[in-house]
């Protein structure tokens, strides 16, 4: 009998509210975007916070997901400027550390989510 994993068991620790960094491009296919839209809607419904750097692509589609299940977004930003997060951030950090943020993003989630992308996601 193969046991079930859920969030519960992966992060027993029930006392902090769980985390998970979502990381991807800026520009996707439709069926990956998609992909990340219910990735974020999941962990929306799970209850988790969702960590990303807060633009488009990946990164817009996983919010709108999380936040269609009534979850909390938190977007790292690259610039200094907190109205360049996508709309479906709650919580935008603007940091002015270009892609140096991107250890922010993935060093804020209990996990971390990657899909596909470019440097800046190869980095994170």
């Amino acid at each position: 009998m193969v046991p079930t994993v859920t969030f519960e068991r992966l992060f027993p620790d029930t006392r902090r509210a769980l985390t998970v960094s979502v990381v991807g491009g800026r520009e996707a296919s439709v069926e990956v975007l998609a992909t990340a839209e219910e990735t974020g809607r999941l962990l929306g419904q799970a209850g988790a916070a969702l960590v990303c750097g807060g633009g488009p692509g990946i990164m817009a589609a996983a919010c709108r997901g999380a936040k269609s299940a009534g979850g909390l977004t938190i977007g790292i930003l690259p610039g200094p400027d907190a109205a360049e997060a996508n709309e479906w951030v709650d919580i935008a950090i603007p940091t002015a550390m270009s892609h140096a943020r991107n250890v922010l993003v993935v060093k804020s989630g209990s996990a971390v989510i990657a899909f596909p992308g470019g440097h800046g996601t190869l980095s994170e």
